[in-house]
C-alpha cells in the first residue's frame, strides 16, 4: 500500500512539474516577446527623433505631405513596413518548412538530431588563456600583454 501511495505522488508531482513547465514556457515567451516589442518601439522613436533633430523642414514635410505628394512619407513607409514583413515571415517560413521537409523528421528531437548529425562538430578545447579578469583594465592589461608577447 505504501509503494502504490509513493508511486502516485512521483505522479502527482511529475504533473505538476508539466504544468508548471508550461506555465513558465508560456510567461518567458511573453516576458521575450515584450522586450522585443519595447525595444523596436524605443529604436524606432530614437530614429524619428535623430531624423527630426537633423532636418526638422523636410520632417514635417514627410508627415503632412504636400500638393506634390499623393501620399506621406509616414504612409508610404508603413505600407513598406508591411510588405517587407510580409515577405520576410513568408520567405522564411517557406525556407524553415523546406528544410523540416527534407530531413524527413517528424518530431522536433529527431530533427535536431538529424541537423545535429549532419552539422560540422564543434571541438571542446580547454581554453589557452585566462578566462577571469577583475575588471576592464585587467583584462586590458592581460590583452596588451599578450599581444607583445606574440610579436617578439
Amino acid at each position: 500500500m505504501s509503494k502504490d501511495f509513493s508511486n502516485e505522488k512521483i505522479l502527482e508531482k511529475q504533473n505538476i512539474e508539466s504544468k508548471d513547465d508550461v506555465s513558465f514556457k508560456v510567461k518567458a515567451g511573453i516576458f521575450l516577446a515584450s522586450v522585443t516589442g519595447m525595444s523596436a518601439i524605443i529604436g524606432f522613436g530614437a530614429t524619428l527623433a535623430a531624423v527630426k533633430r537633423q532636418d526638422p523642414k523636410y520632417f514635417n514635410k514627410g508627415m503632412l505631405g504636400t500638393i506634390e505628394m499623393t501620399e506621406t512619407g509616414t504612409s508610404l513607409a508603413l505600407r513598406a513596413l508591411g510588405w517587407g514583413t510580409v515577405y520576410a515571415v513568408t520567405g522564411c517560413g517557406i525556407l524553415f518548412y523546406t528544410i523540416w521537409k527534407l530531413s524527413g523528421a517528424q518530431t522536433m528531437e529527431e530533427f535536431r538530431y538529424k541537423i545535429g548529425s549532419a552539422l560540422p562538430k564543434i571541438p571542446k578545447n580547454p581554453p589557452q588563456g585566462r578566462t577571469e579578469f577583475s575588471g576592464l583594465n585587467d583584462l586590458m592589461g592581460y590583452l596588451a600583454e599578450s599581444r607583445g608577447s606574440r610579436e617578439k
